[in-house]
């Protein structure tokens, strides 16, 4: 387990990761990060654009062919 600090930052608050987290998570300056909640807590991750991207792809397909897609599940 990792401890995280909070700090101010303006009227904002901030989290300070620190080496062995950043190493971890494998992050740079500048990335994004998601916070899920999760049974029992939260998970911090990296923010992947093309895997959203790819998502998105694929709900649109599901959608478009809901009605092939009930009839192969059965």
């Amino acid at each position: 387990m990792l401890k995280l600090k909070v700090t101010k930052v303006g009227n904002s608050k901030a989290l300070i990761l620190n080496k062995e987290a950043v190493a971890r998570l494998k992050v740079e300056e500048g990335d994004t990060l998601c916070l899920t909640e999760v049974p029992g807590g939260y998970r911090l991750t990296v923010d992947d654009p093309e895997f959203e991207r790819r998502m998105t792809s694929a709900r649109k397909m599901a959608k478009k062919w809901r009605p092939l897609l009930r009839e192969l599940a059965k």
